[in-house]
């Protein structure tokens, strides 16, 4: 197996090809595009490796990054999204994404960094 993440992260290499997107508008699509059971998939294998992700990212400057490290990143800001889905919508996430399609997200001042 190709590992695309640090090593702490194997546990989320299923998810890096699908989940491991960059750009705000590509994971906010990605959000409305995922079925409840992929975003429910993800966000149990993901929900307590973020912190310790988060942890290891603070200790690198974004210039310094490695593709894995970037990999992970872009993982943590997916789950920032598909945990809205998941923790908050819930039951409501489809009506919401309905909604969603007449608001999208076209760019972030954090895209600027990309």
């Amino acid at each position: 197996m190709i590992h695309t993440l640090p090593a702490a992260f194997t546990a989320l290499e299923p998810y890096v090809a699908r989940f491991a997107v960059a750009g705000t508008a590509n994971r906010a699509q990605l959000r409305s595009d995922t079925s409840d059971e992929e975003r429910q998939a993800f966000h149990a294998a993901a929900k307590d490796l973020v912190a310790p992700a988060l942890d290891l990212l603070d200790n690198t400057a974004f210039a310094d990054m490695d593709a894995a490290q970037n990999n992970l990143l872009n993982l943590c800001l997916t789950f920032a999204h598909i945990a809205l889905a998941v923790e908050i919508q819930s039951s409501d996430e489809p009506r919401h994404a309905q909604m969603r399609s007449h608001m999208r997200i076209t760019r972030s001042p954090a895209d600027a960094i990309a």
